[in-house]
């Protein structure tokens, strides 16, 4: 890189960050951010002769996203992720000189950030998750009887970490219950994102596991507490926090020697992976989930490698000689 930068570009990226900080109000760690990008991105212009960005023509946009890919001036090659990163804060720079009238024309406009691989959402196996439950809440006390219904929970019901623990008691609802009968159906009521709710069936394992925490557990670690509704409660009697539950699972996932990562966002993947698999709709899950479009429900529906060699080795004539 140059040692040095015209000074009619330093000022125009002063004037900008200035911007960002003042009137857009960004972080200190966001800003060092787009100081790092833009001043990689103002060398990529002193080499190519531009000393204005009125100078700069859509190419020279075009080249700096290779010279990213690549790491060709002498920085690190950075990812389809990260190229994208720091292509949006080269667009941000020409909009505002545009806006600030010291450019006639925006040339990053049309230029468009590398594809990005999708990738799979990890998902358990069935016998994995089975393990996995299996291992959670050992014991009869009241934390292992919370520590089995809140995994139980998550898994059935494919909830984010953040709306299981943030639920209360009256969340649950036992559909077809009497004093003469126990409860055919269990629902939860979900408070998704936006704020936006929806019921979601709770299966027998679950509601088993709860039914059990709720009669033997959960009284007990209420007593030290000051009458909180919360449905998952830590051992103060008060609302079990995102991290405790993140510690929940972790254990039991030690516990039954999984190996492979295992987050709360792990279950939810692998409650609607396996539903899927086993036939349910797209749109059927995407409610369950709360997706606002089923085109985020729709990566599930992709085949995995795995999935296409077994598939093809099963079904045709010649897979295997």
């Amino acid at each position: 890189m140059p040692d040095t930068l015209p000074e009619t570009l330093q000022a125009v990226l002063r004037d900008y960050l200035a911007h960002l900080g003042v009137e857009r109000g960004l972080s200190g760690n966001t800003l060092a951010a787009y100081r790092r990008d833009l001043t990689r991105y103002a060398h990529h212009l002193a080499r190519l002769g531009r000393a204005r960005l009125a100078d700069v023509l859509e190419a020279d946009v075009t080249a700096y996203v290779s010279v990213l890919r690549q790491g060709s001036d002498g920085g690190t090659p950075l990812s389809p992720s990260s190229t994208a990163r720091a292509l949006a804060a080269v667009r941000g720079w020409h909009r505002f000189a545009q806006a600030e009238g010291l450019t006639d024309a925006d040339p990053s406009a049309e230029v468009h950030a590398p594809q990005q691989l999708r990738r799979l959402p990890h998902a358990l196996s069935v016998d994995d998750v089975a393990r996995l439950l299996a291992a959670a809440g050992t014991g009869d006390g009241p934390v292992p009887l919370r520590d089995r219904a809140l995994l139980e929970l998550l898994y059935s019901t494919g909830g984010r970490i953040s709306e299981v623990v943030g639920l209360d008691v009256d969340a649950v609802g036992w559909l077809g219950r009497d004093d003469a009968e126990e409860p055919e159906h269990a629902v939860v009521r979900l408070l998704g994102k936006g704020s936006k709710e929806r019921v979601v069936p709770v299966g027998s394992y679950a509601r088993t596991a709860l039914d059990a925490y709720l009669v033997r557990g959960r009284p007990a670690l209420a007593a030290a507490g000051r009458g909180t509704p919360a449905l998952f409660l830590n051992t103060r009697g008060a609302r079990l926090s995102r991290q405790s539950a993140w510690a929940v699972l972790r254990r039991a996932a030690e516990r039954a020697g999984i190996d492979a990562p295992v987050s709360p966002h792990t279950l939810r993947h692998s409650f609607a992976t396996h539903l899927l698999a086993g036939g349910a709709d797209v749109r059927v899950v995407q409610e369950l989930l709360g997706h606002a479009s089923v085109t985020t429900t729709q990566i599930y529906t992709m085949v995995t490698p795995e999935a296409l060699r077994e598939v093809y080795a099963a079904t045709h004539p010649r897979a295997l000689g």
